[in-house]
């Protein structure tokens, strides 16, 4: 698993031992943020669920300017860690606008009044039904007005939180690779 475009293009990805995390892969990331395209400039992300922290990771990359990595396994946080001193050496930053934190994704709250201007969120598959509404409960608070969630499940699952209207998706419904849905709120002010 690598870094698939920007400045820390082909750096390696350590990914801790066994299958209790699942990585986006490179190809989802690849055409995830060609996606995006320049909205990642600059931008602050949070990656709730993160894992590897390869999204996060691969936003700074691509030129965010800092952001928060959510992640409650001790052995999946000491990876992302080393990945983000990995990538900022690669970017020539010293990543002092990022946090890694050690926390339950459903109880964490950010300090202040930071607000992401997109989050990525990967849950377990099999907890989707049930962390998706406590998770999009407080989102909606933590985005600026044209902030978006990618939020990435099975192609086979249809799942959208109260309050949230999807605007894109990446991947088809019903294939077998993980679909990426674009929400943001409805009715913000």
């Amino acid at each position: 698993m690598r870094i698939t475009g920007g400045i820390a293009r082909s750096i390696r990805l350590k990914s801790p031992k066994g299958d209790f995390i699942r990585p986006s892969t490179d190809s989802s990331r690849e055409r995830l943020f060609a996606s995006l395209g320049t909205r990642v400039e600059h931008c602050v992300f949070l990656d709730l669920f993160a894992g590897t922290g390869a999204c996060g990771l691969e936003a700074l990359s691509r030129g965010a300017s800092g952001g928060c990595f959510v992640e409650l396994d001790r052995r999946a946080a000491k990876c992302i860690h080393e990945n983000l001193r990995n990538v900022s050496k690669a970017i020539d930053s010293i990543s002092t606008d990022c946090k890694v934190v050690q926390a339950d994704a459903l109880k964490w709250r950010p300090l202040g009044d930071i607000k992401f201007d997109i989050v990525f969120v990967d849950p377990p598959y099999p907890l989707i039904e049930k962390v998706g509404p406590v998770i999009f409960e407080s989102l909606g608070n933590w985005i600026p007005t044209d902030g978006i969630v990618i939020f990435e499940m099975p192609a086979g699952q249809e799942y959208l939180p109260n309050g949230w209207e999807e605007f894109r998706r990446l991947g088809k419904r019903g294939k077998g690779d993980p679909t990426q849905r674009f929400l943001r709120p409805i009715n913000r002010p």
